[in-house]
């Protein structure tokens, strides 16, 4: 579990690349400074994926990813604040 405290989660969960991020980034810009994003996604490319977009947009930090599991299932969780 993560010791993140995230303001709003956005699930991707069945939505394979590149969705999981343009769903991200649409919620990013929702948020106000410093508030952390929670995507859960069931995509495992995600994990590279918002990792490369979060590294190449300014005003974004990733903070942390993890994998999961949900009745059976592969969670991967990324933890992103807006700065």
């Amino acid at each position: 579990m993560s010791e993140y405290e995230p303001t709003e989660t956005l699930d991707v969960k069945g939505l394979s690349c590149p969705m999981p991020v343009v769903k991200t980034r649409g919620a990013v810009d929702d948020l106000s400074s410093g508030e952390i994003l929670e995507v859960v996604s069931t995509d495992s490319g995600s994990m590279s994926d918002l990792k490369g977009w979060a590294d190449s947009t300014d005003g974004v930090g990733m903070l942390d990813q993890e994998e999961s599991e949900e009745d059976g299932q592969a969670l991967f969780l990324h933890y992103i604040q807006k700065e």
